[in-house]
């Protein structure tokens, strides 16, 4: 009996048991049932804005300044080279590195002996080409008197030989006498003959004298002026470089010993690409008189000039592009043939224009403009130059719009952002609310108990405390806190 009663309450304890348990399980079901069927509780969100800096597009005349890298050159630059061979007696005390001379100082002296002695026997030579010369005017003189002699003596003997016929045509002379007249006739038309040839080859040495003489004044000349040329001067107002001279020295014909050049007259050589240099050219489609501005920045220490172009390269140049381009400097104090320096090209002015950050352009040339709503809009332009960090558009149409200043991936058409204008701080822009007590304790819990720096929680705290508070604080910090 007592077994079957403990058994009969094991068996009513399990079916309590799995009564129970069966229960619950429904219970649980219409619970999950009740959960799912449930329409889902949707939290209001707030839309997020972004703080952007605008600017206010207004159209207006600019002068684009293209900026190009170029080097100074000297417009007169002469190498100094001995026209004579010969040792260095004297060499002027600026005849260094560097040094400056002014026109016709005397730099080098040359040993004037060699050039002396040609020079002396140049001038011998030119004597004896003298005396030649005045010792065949003197024979063909003679030679005229001997031809005027002969001249009579033959008239003489025609006048004989005339009498002898007339004699023998009156039977009073002889034949043989006749002869004889002929014969001293003839003979007196051969001197003559002779006399002529005399003359001639007189005549021919008087042409060769001259000649010779001639020749010899050239010699003189070069001679002479082989003698000026063993002291060289300077042919302007400049600076030496590259001196290789020193006094003892031999130099040889044509040796270059320095180089002269003028710094008051520099000109800057500089390139730029062909669409550069179109839009440098007139109307006429003959290069502008821009105005250039050249700067060298040498430790800091910024050197300017402004000058003019004046010119273009005839040729473009094996293996280069664009158009070589030169400008004329004027007042360069500082500045040294062979710097490299920055030109900034004035082009012709653009109007109707706008300066913007090159940030505010996309690759696409399209910028973001804030609507009345406060809402971005993506507008295309005409980029029309780059300037280091700015480009220049056409803002014809663009007429007093707000730009965005800096583009980022998380800006796009239709985003809400809050403009943000020169000169005016975030915090200034900010709507200001008024907090009640308990929000206010609840922000001020999550500051204190949060991981922030001790300052920057006085900071937001005082912030916190005051009757007026940031929505933008507000709202950063409910959203961190998740509610």
């Amino acid at each position: 009996m007592r077994f079957l009663r403990r058994s009969l309450t094991g068996i009513f304890l399990l079916s309590l048991t799995l009564v129970l348990l069966a229960w619950a399980g429904n219970t649980l079901r219409g619970a999950v049932e009740a959960r799912v069927n449930q329409e889902p509780r949707i939290l209001p969100q707030r839309e997020r804005e972004f703080t952007v800096n605008v600017l206010t597009l207004e159209p207006q005349t600019l002068t684009p300044d293209l900026v190009v890298f170029g080097e100074l050159r000297s417009q007169r630059t002469l190498d100094l080279r001995a026209a004579t061979s010969g040792t260095v007696l004297d060499v002027d005390d600026n005849l260094v590195e560097g040094g400056t001379v002014t026109a016709g100082q005397l730099l080098v002296r040359i040993d004037p002996v060699e050039a002396q002695a040609a020079l002396s026997r140049i001038r011998a030579d030119l004597q004896d080409a003298q005396a030649e010369l005045r010792d065949a005017q003197r024979a063909i003189d003679l030679g005229q008197d001997e031809l005027t002699a002969a001249r009579a003596q033959a008239a003489l003997r025609d006048r004989a030989l005339a009498r002898a016929l007339d004699l023998q045509s009156r039977g009073v002379g002889t034949a043989a006498t006749v002869e004889d007249a002929e014969l001293a006739a003839s003979s007196a038309s051969a001197a003559v003959l002779t006399r002529r040839q005399a003359i001639a080859t007189a005549e021919a040495r008087i042409d060769q004298a001259t000649t010779r003489l001639a020749r010899v004044e050239i010699d003189l000349a070069e001679a002479e002026r082989n003698l000026a040329n063993t002291e060289i001067t300077a042919a302007f107002d400049g600076s030496l470089t590259e001196v290789t001279i020193t006094p003892g020295a031999r130099v040889t014909a044509n040796e270059m010993f320095a180089r002269l050049i003028d710094p008051a007259r520099l000109e800057v050589a500089f390139r730029v690409s062909t669409a550069q240099y179109a839009r440098l050219l007139d109307e006429d489609g003959r290069l502008t008189g821009a105005p250039v501005t050249v700067a060298l920045d040498a430790e800091g220490v910024n050197l300017t000039a402004n000058g003019q172009i004046t010119r273009e390269g005839a040729g473009v140049g094996t293996g280069q592009t664009g158009r070589q381009l030169f400008a004329r400097i004027e007042g360069a104090p500082g500045f040294r043939p062979g710097d490299f320096v920055t030109v900034s090209i004035s082009e012709p002015v653009l109007e109707n224009v706008a300066l913007l950050p090159a940030t505010a352009v996309g690759s696409d040339n399209m910028i973001l403009t804030v609507d009345a709503d406060e809402r971005l809009q993506p507008v295309p332009v005409t980029v029309l130059r780059r300037q280091g960090d700015d480009v220049i558009i056409a803002a014809s149409d663009l007429s007093g719009a707000s730009v965005v200043m800096e583009r980022s991936p998380l800006l796009g058409a239709g985003i809400k952002v809050r403009p943000i204008r020169p000169g005016v701080t975030e915090e200034e822009t900010a709507q200001m609310i008024q907090l009640d007590a308990d929000r206010r304790a609840r922000l001020i819990a999550y500051v204190v108990d949060g991981e922030m720096p001790d300052d920057i929680k006085a900071r937001i705290i005082a912030q916190l405390e005051q009757d007026e508070v940031s929505s933008e604080t507000v709202e950063r910090l409910e959203s961190r806190m998740g509610s």
